[in-house]
């Protein structure tokens, strides 16, 4: 019974004119302490142009081979250098087919006729004939030899030497075939030659090892992701400026770029090389003159991280200088 008398004692008129003025009292507190926030705010303005976020140039290595991968030593936060060797995908058919296209080149080669050695034969029957056209042409002279014998020798002269003619002909068509033949081998091991060099795995870029995407001993297809890559040292911080920003920024301008870690401030000096040509935000059918002037415009401060602090998706402040 009591405890029903305690309850509508807390209905009392008194009790409930209590009740009320703890209540408005809360409300005008939390209304002051929220006015005095936003004052102090447009006393003191921002402090910084801009702000955003980092990001680095991000490379996805694929494998340009299909088979076993029979090596692949590297760990996720490795650091590489352009043109490091990381390992590579089984290229024995591939050598083993090139051995067989270097022996076929090889009997290409071995049926290639030596023209200066076919020939030497009928060279020598022409120097015999045409010693003998001047010999009988003398003895035609001196009327010991007849017409008959000297259109003789001067016809077999002549025939010798189209035979000759015919013969480099002949030889020439000979060995360039062959030489087609040999060259199209020459091609072809060459594509072999290509085709092993990818079964090598080289880093593209100095960076560090982002993700792993493939082991040791893993069979792997053309174009398989292997890891990923980024290049930390030349990073670059994504900003974003409202459209009455865009007059007093642009590109190749200076900037310094700062970064706050554990109440620690860092600056770096930036250069601004690239500004979106259009707003990150889709403006409404209807827009007032504040909403225009909200426009984000997005932009990238190229920065140097010399002494390795920086990290992708760390946040970064922007003082653009004039």
């Amino acid at each position: 019974m009591n405890r029903y008398i305690s309850k509508f004692k807390i209905l009392e008129p008194s009790n409930l004119k209590i009740v009320v003025r703890v209540r408005i009292l809360k409300y005008f507190t939390g209304f002051f302490i929220t006015v005095f926030c936003l004052l102090s705010c447009v006393t003191n303005g921002f402090k910084y142009d801009a702000s955003g976020a980092f990001e680095a140039v991000e490379v996805m290595v694929s494998a340009e081979a299909s088979g076993k991968l029979e090596s692949f030593a590297i760990k996720e936060g490795d650091s590489l250098r352009r043109g490091d060797y990381l390992g590579y995908v089984d290229s024995t058919q591939l050598f083993l087919k090139k051995l067989q296209l270097l022996t076929a080149q090889k009997a290409v080669n071995s049926r290639r006729p030596d023209i200066s050695v076919q020939i030497s034969a009928t060279k020598e029957q022409i120097l015999k004939a045409e010693l003998e056209k001047t010999r009988v042409e003398n003895l035609y002279r001196d009327s010991v030899a007849t017409q008959k014998q000297l259109d003789d020798a001067i016809s077999q002269l002549n025939v010798l030497k189209k035979s000759l003619n015919a013969q480099i002909n002949s030889l020439t068509t000979s060995v360039n075939s062959l030489s087609e033949e040999g060259a199209s081998y020459e091609i072809q091991v060459a594509q072999l030659d290509d085709q092993i060099y990818k079964c090598k795995v080289i880093n593209p870029i100095d960076g560090i090892v982002l993700n792993k995407y493939a082991e040791e001993k893993e069979i792997v297809f053309t174009g398989k992701s292997l890891y990923k890559i980024a290049d930390v040292r030349n990073m670059f911080l994504r900003a974003y400026i409202v459209s009455t920003q865009l007059e007093n920024v642009k590109i190749g301008q200076q900037a310094e770029v700062i970064v706050s870690q554990r109440g620690e401030e860092k600056i770096y000096k930036g250069t601004i090389t690239w500004i979106s040509n259009k707003a990150e935000f889709t403006p409404k059918t209807i827009q007032t003159k504040d909403e225009r002037e909200n426009l984000a415009y997005a932009v990238k401060i190229a920065v140097e991280n010399t002494d390795g602090f920086l990290r992708i998706g760390m946040y970064g402040d922007v003082k653009f200088l004039n």
